[in-house]
């Protein structure tokens, strides 16, 4: 029997009567700023597999903590970049960050694709398949990295003029170093998928020392935000070798749970085995599609303002830099707490239930750093960025409240668009793609002034953030509605 082909669906199973009951809370209740108070914390009475908000944080705790100290060293590297680097120098390497981040979203998008459909092949006992697949795509990824790494630096040059910079080096390493990015995303969706949450925390932490290392070292050696940018490559490269390894024995650990005659398997019978596979490869393309466009605009969202600033005022590109770095860690910690929503979603939904309490967990995490920097940034945004920077990056400082808080509810989008799109539900690409037309068109309309730029962009988070969380409710409150609905839309 051939294993060259992707699984389809699994038949779903009906949730036990119990689960059912506890599921079936409304979501506005469970959105309510009450919902996430002790009796979900205690839930001594919880049905087996309903999870208290407690037992939440235990497992999205090693993710959080790994979030805090990768952002610690993101943030000693900020430091010293900004102390070793020029204003014009920073600002560069910041264009050169802000061009990764948005390249490396695909990443992201095969993270949830991945995670989509491992969970039901897993689900259906086809594991050792499951692996075999997962190697096959490793491989073919890694000769596609491999393939692109040498043709953007054969034509770095070229690339650089086309995209205004002067360095084709950095260029060509923040290029490859995205798509290394990318591949490494597979083995972090299949940790995710696994459920295997301390592995991938412990990626996260190596990832953060090699870039810290790799990036202090070669800047210090007077490189630049070429030797920066280099710096990520390396960094990159290594965490996808560490990654591939966690993946590859987090999976081997697991056993073939189903029959062999059951799930992937009697999907792949010769009478079936075409369609199958070409129905899963469809669905896999379209999963990926969507959350590659969804979270690009995430991206897009995230560093417009950036790119824009740069290109319009060069002369605040650097303290913009500066203020946007320290506004935009909580989109960070946002995305690495995606990496345990996303899993728990897919799984309980497609059960029947939902992820509000898992939803709880995350937006509690991300409650206190927020309302801290959030309250920094208020109170002393010129302390803040001249202890932490340097008096020349305080130009800036009235920018850095509202895009606190722009970021804070970008943090939001981002939570909920992983959620929505762990359960199938794609209309959320439109509401980014609006907001990141609307945004785009806003900062430039103010020609790189930094206030004004912040203003605009916590006017459009906060009209996404807004809709997306309507059509967050809405959706839970047809699910539980018309439970029947949602076989007809997941």
């Amino acid at each position: 029997m051939s294993t060259e082909h992707e699984p389809p669906e699994d038949t779903e199973h009906p949730p036990p009567t119990a689960e059912v009951l506890v599921e079936s809370v409304p979501a506005a209740m469970s959105l309510a700023p009450g919902a996430f108070g002790g009796e979900l914390v205690l839930d001594t009475q919880a049905a087996p597999g309903v999870e208290s908000m407690r037992a939440g944080l235990r497992q999205a705790g090693p993710l959080a903590a790994a979030g805090v100290l990768a952002n610690g060293a993101n943030v000693v590297v900020t430091v010293a970049l900004a102390r070793l680097l020029t204003t014009h120098s920073y600002g560069v390497l910041n264009q050169l960050t802000g061009l990764f981040l948005i390249l490396s979203m695909p990443g992201s998008a095969v993270v949830v694709a991945v995670v989509r459909r491992v969970t039901l092949w897993h689900e259906g006992g086809s594991g050792q398949l499951v692996r075999r697949w997962a190697g096959r795509v490793h491989r073919q990824g890694s000769l596609v990295v491999i393939t692109w790494g040498v043709i953007v630096f054969a034509t770095r040059h070229w690339i650089a003029v086309l995209l205004g910079q002067r360095s084709g080096i950095g260029i060509a390493a923040i290029l490859t170093a995205a798509a290394f990015f990318v591949l490494l995303s597979l083995d972090r969706g299949l940790l995710q998928a696994r459920r295997a949450y301390r592995p991938l925390a412990a990626n996260l932490l190596f990832e953060g020392g090699m870039r810290t290392a790799a990036v202090l070292v070669l800047v210090g050696a007077g490189k630049g935000p070429s030797g920066a940018a280099v710096g990520v490559l390396i960094a990159e490269a290594a965490t996808a070798a560490q990654a591939r390894y966690a993946a590859v024995r987090a999976w081997s650990e697991d056993r073939v749970g189903g029959s062999w005659s059951s799930g992937w398997v009697a999907a792949l019978r010769p009478d079936g085995m075409l369609d199958g596979a070409r129905l899963e490869r469809h669905r896999v393309a379209v999963d990926l599609f969507v959350a590659s466009l969804s979270l690009s605009l995430v991206a897009v969202l995230q560093n417009i303002d950036v790119l824009v600033v740069g290109k319009d005022d060069p002369t605040h590109s650097g303290a913009y830099a500066a203020v946007s770095v320290t506004s935009k860690a909580i989109v960070f910690g946002a995305i690495v707490l995606g990496g345990y929503l996303l899993p728990e979603a897919a799984i309980r939904w497609r059960q029947g239930g939902h992820a509000l309490r898992q939803l709880g967990v995350v937006l509690v995490l991300l409650a206190v750093p927020a309302a801290l920097l959030l309250g920094v940034a208020v109170g002393a945004s010129h302390v803040l960025l001249e202890v932490v920077f340097h008096h020349a990056y305080a130009a800036a400082a009235t920018a850095l409240a509202p895009l606190v808080g722009a970021m804070i509810l970008l943090s939001i989008s981002v939570i909920l668009t992983m959620y929505l799109l762990a359960i199938g539900r794609r209309w959320v690409v439109g509401v980014l793609f609006a907001g990141a037309l609307a945004l785009a068109l806003g900062v430039v309309s103010v020609n790189g002034a930094p206030h004004a730029t912040a203003l605009v962009d916590l006017a459009v988070q906060a009209g996404v953030a807004s809709v997306i969380l309507v059509g967050f409710t809405v959706v839970h409150g047809v699910h539980f509605r018309h439970p029947t609905v949602r076989a007809r839309l997941t």
